[in-house]
Order: structure tokens, then sequence, then C-alpha cells
């Protein structure tokens, strides 16, 4: 009797481990599409008050109000982004309510890397922290450090 109850509890929770698994890809993709479709309410809805956005350049860390005032001309235009998963990885704290994740994206500006934290509140999803990275290819570092120097040394030389 004991074994079947441990062997049920197993399945439980290893079913409840996929629904948010599932819960979480379902807001993630949601997110991104609500971008595809430059839907401002559903995709900031989906962001924690608290939450932050860093993008790709370094000047890009923003809070949520932040973030929302740089992306409304590109949503009002009607054009914002495109990020599309093909590779996601999710875990979780042992409580479920917190869940942290990597994942690639096919952009416009090529492959891209998301990662990230979401926190349940009031039972519900929601993205705490994204990090958006471009991906170098390691034979191309080189080349990319020579581009980009010119601008970074701006920011490098404000310390």
């Amino acid at each position: 009797m004991k074994k079947l109850v441990y062997i049920l509890l197993l399945i439980s929770l290893s079913t409840y481990s996929q629904t948010e698994k599932e819960s979480v890809n379902l807001i993630l993709n949601t997110w991104h599409k609500a971008a595809s479709e430059a839907n401002f309410e559903t995709y900031f809805n989906l962001m924690s008050e608290e939450s932050v956005f860093i993008g790709t350049d370094a000047t890009e860390n923003w809070n949520k109000k932040e973030f929302m005032d740089y992306s409304k001309p590109y949503f009002d235009k009607g054009k914002a982004w495109n990020f599309t998963a093909f590779e996601r990885n999710i875990y979780f704290n042992k409580e479920k309510n917190m869940a942290w994740f990597d994942e690639l994206l096919d952009t416009q500006m090529k492959i891209c890397r998301g990662s990230g934290v979401l926190i349940k509140e009031n039972g519900n999803w929601k993205i705490k922290h994204y990090v958006l990275s471009m991906t170098i290819p390691n034979s191309n570092v080189g080349e990319v450090i020579k581009i980009k120097t010119p601008e970074e040394d701006k920011i490098l030389n404000k310390k």
C-alpha cells in the first residue's frame, strides 16, 4: 500500500511539474507573440510591476515603466519585434513559485538568447526579469569586438 501511495505521489508531482512547465511556456510564447502582433497591453500585463528588461545594448537596463516608454512608439506603429523560441529550458525552485529559463530565439537579429525569471503573483506567472543577448560565433568574436569597441569605449570611459 505504501508503495502504491508513493508511486501515485510521484506521478502527481510529475504531472504538476509538467503542468507548471506548460504554463511557463505558454506565458513566454504569449509574451513573444504579443510583441510580434504589437499588442502592448498583453505584452506588458505579462510582466511583473517590478520587472526588469535588459536588452542587447549596454545601455538597455530598464524597469517596467522605462521599458514601456521605450517600447510604446514601436507598438504604436504596429511593428514591435518578432521573436520565436526554438529551444527553451525551464527550471523551478522547490516551492514551484519561481521559475528561471533560457531560450534560443529566431529573431530579425538572427539567433538570440533570452533568459529570465518568472514568479507566481496571486497564482499567476509573471515575468520578473528578462535578458536578451545576441549570440556571437566564437570564430567571429574578434571582428565583433572591433565593431563595438568605439561605442563601448565611450561607456567605459564614463566610469
